[in-house]
């Protein structure tokens, strides 16, 4: 990847790729930040490279902050290619700010009973070799959440984010007309089609991008101008190349092509005998992995191992595809459907930088990070990304931090990418197991096709090469015949009891990780240490299910409680303590205990966030059955004003209190971010000067008392 050669033209900077260093450019003090969303600012504040789900998720979050953004995408129309399917616990709890997106997902998705299981099997119609239930009892009794995982394909949810966003105001556009002013204005709530970023020039105070689009027959290009630029735009991200950044890990874990397919015929088969999420298929004809994304409408994917140049994309025809399904089904189906074949290559990288030109240009979902899909970490991590950083970019837009601030942005979310990535090829290689146990071991393939090219390429004809390649991988394939496996036979009866071990033992592919799912702790970054608990090294991924437990350590995210609020004791509705975090500005709130000396701790922070120009909520939390609390909070908060007294609702007698439940004692108090997450606590109430401790916290958090320059 190139070097990027800064050159000025008329007062911008023009970016040249020409080597693989990058570049940071001088930016001014974050005074001028405070009114770019003023109406005489004709620079779109953000725009927002990539429609795809971390990027439509980023727009809905900076809308309903007040940060007026517009997306472009290079595809003239949305993939209809189910893609990423499983959305995790803390996904979900995003979602259920998306205008209730959860709820939605929960009520459109898949009967759990038809997606739980990972089936292991010679073929579809064929013996068992092995099943796991990744389900348990407590992912569904919403105590550690407010809401549950969830099956559902990519595009579906393209389709909801969509419609959420048109609802507040979104307008998509096609390369049809004139749609960009020839100024290269760009409004705020646009969502345009067809438009590829060929080109990024940046100057201190913004961006400028470049993007192709066609318009009658004809290739146009205009300039679109940004006060900063977010690349969302996947695995290949433009973004990314243009600005020289490079990835870091391991690459060509394995090659592999996709068939969507449709089949009513097999998905009712499966719905009545053998219903899963996925099914693990291994028989002499072939070897694939089938993905139900809808067992009721019959909607699959199939990935299969891909060998170039042996095997070539071509060869992938409708009928040759019919024919593989049918192969792993065991026997004919009345439909098959093949809707699209795609190849893809699994990764494991993140980029070395998610941040550029002085904090100006920045990387979220894959075109920061690729991993293995085994998981489901890959959508799930970019849609946090978001979540991440659009409250960040509102507090420097909003002139609340300084530029600088944007760097707690990459401090968070490459480490969390790290860990994911680490998590992600543990789990893949967990996979790699059953067929490794089964005589069917992946790598050896791998080395047998990297041998064929080595030594044959340079000699032999490639359909000569693909023969080989064919018979080799067929003489592999006998391992798993009825000959071989089978327990009489004292070869088979060994790996049988194998697999048995891998699949009790847990060792084999994992979907559910509640400890990294939710307990996902940043370590540095827009948080503070309370002294008292010095921030920890993180845990290293085991590649096992590991249970979430719940921490107001800094960095962690909020833990969920059930509780009502004081005002309204009469409705029976409860809501979680995620809920009291506002997702409609930026707005810090500080937990507490109804006690005088926690008062007075709430009574300096509001003083000082006055001061600073920084929102922020107090939350009293009620113990439940608590005597006369009516009234009590507004007397010993007079004057502030924005406070809001909550009661717990313990689910019985046995139930701990918010506190206990969050291993800290009641005298003490949660500074919670504008993202969930913890930025500061006290365990103990013994605070000297709170007006001092709360200003240095603040100043702490948002980079006030660093250089911005």
């Amino acid at each position: 990847m190139g070097l990027l050669d800064l050159r000025k033209f008329n007062g911008f900077w023009r970016l040249h790729l020409i080597s693989s260093n990058h570049v940071v450019l001088h930016t001014r003090a974050f005074s001028v930040l405070r009114n770019i969303n003023a109406h005489d600012d004709p620079i779109l504040p953000v725009l927002i490279v990539g429609a795809g789900p971390v990027g439509l998720v980023l727009s809905y979050f900076l809308t309903k902050l007040g940060v007026k953004c517009a997306v472009i995408e290079k595809s003239k129309d949305f993939s209809k290619h189910p893609q990423a399917h499983f959305i995790n616990n803390r996904s979900m709890e995003l979602f259920r700010k998306v205008d209730g997106l959860a709820e939605d997902i929960l009520k459109s998705q898949p009967p759990v009973d038809y997606w739980r299981k990972f089936i292991y099997c010679t073929s579809l119609t064929g013996p068992i070799l092995g099943s796991v239930d990744h389900m348990l009892p407590e992912d569904f009794d919403r105590i550690v959440s407010p809401v549950s995982v969830a099956h559902f394909s990519q595009y579906k949810l393209t389709r909801l984010l969509l419609d959420k966003l048109e609802g507040i105001g979104f307008e998509i556009k096609h390369s049809k007309g004139n749609i960009i002013s020839d100024d290269g204005l760009v409004q705020e709530k646009e969502i345009l089609m067809g438009h590829e970023c060929i080109s990024i020039n940046a100057a201190d105070h913004g961006v400028t991008l470049t993007a192709l689009y066609h318009k009658e027959g004809m290739s146009m290009v205009k300039n679109i101008n940004c006060k900063f630029l977010i690349g969302t735009d996947g695995a290949s991200s433009s973004i990314r190349k243009l600005m020289g950044v490079n990835m870091k890990g391991e690459t060509n874990l394995q090659e592999l092509v996709s068939v969507h397919f449709l089949s009513h015929d097999l998905g009712q088969y499966l719905v009545n005998h053998r219903p899963g999420m996925l099914f693990f298929i291994f028989n002499t004809g072939a070897i694939g992995v089938l993905v139900a994304h809808d067992l009721n409408q019959g909607e699959f994917v199939l990935q299969v191992p891909y060998y170039p140049p042996q095997q070539m994309l071509k060869d992938f025809t409708s009928e040759m595809c019919e024919r593989l399904i049918s192969k792993l089904v065991g026997r004919e189906l009345a439909d098959i459907h093949v809707m699209d074949v795609k190849p893809w290559v699994m990764h494991a990288e993140v980029a070395e930088e998610f941040l550029s030109c002085g904090n100006r240009v920045i990387l979220a979902g894959d075109a920061a990070h690729r991993f293995p899909p085994a998981g489901g970490f890959g959508m799930n991590t970019g849609i946090q990304d978001a979540h991440n950083l659009a409250w960040k970019l509102a507090s420097v837009i909003q002139g609340i931090a300084p530029l600088s601030f944007l760097s707690t942005y990459e401090m968070e979310r490459k480490e969390i990418a790290s860990f994911n990535t680490a998590l992600s090829v543990q789990n893949f290689k967990a996979a790699m197991e059953v067929p490794a146990a089964l005589g069917l071991d992946p790598s050896i393939a791998n080395a047998v096709h990297r041998a064929i090219n080595y030594t044959m390429g340079p000699i032999l004809p490639n359909g000569l090469q693909r023969t080989v390649l064919d018979g080799i991988f067929s003489i592999g394939r006998a391992q798993v015949s009825d000959f071989f496996l089978n327990e009489k036979n004292p070869l088979g009866s060994s790996r049988l009891a194998k697999l048995r071990q891998i699949f009790e033992g847990g060792k084999s592919l994992q979907l559910q990780f509640p400890a990294e799912d939710l307990g996902f702790r940043y370590l540095e970054g827009a948080l503070i240490s309370d002294g008292d608990s010095p921030l920890d090294a993180a845990k290293e991924p085991t590649g096992r299910r590991r249970d979430y437990v719940p921490s107001a350590e800094p960095g962690s995210r909020l833990p969920h409680m059930s509780i009502r609020l004081l005002s309204d004791m009469s409705n029976e509705v409860t809501i979680s303590t995620l809920d009291l975090v506002s997702a409609e500005k930026v707005e810090f709130m500080l937990i507490i205990a109804p006690l005088e000396e926690s008062y007075q701790l709430a009574q300096a922070a509001s003083k000082v966030a006055a001061r600073m120009q920084v929102s922020l909520k107090v939350c009293v939390i009620w113990p439940e059955n608590s005597a006369n609390p009516n009234g009590r909070s507004e007397g010993a908060l007079q004057p502030w004003k924005n406070f809001i007294d909550v009661v717990e609702i313990r689910r019985s007698s046995a139930s701990i209190s918010w506190w206990d439940l969050c291993q800290m004692s009641e005298t003490g108090a949660i500074l919670v971010r504008p993202d969930e997450h913890i930025a500061w606590s006290s365990k103990s109430g013994n605070i000297k000067d709170p007006e001092l401790k709360i200003t240095h916290v603040f100043e702490t958090i948002l980079r006030l008392n660093t250089s911005c320059a």
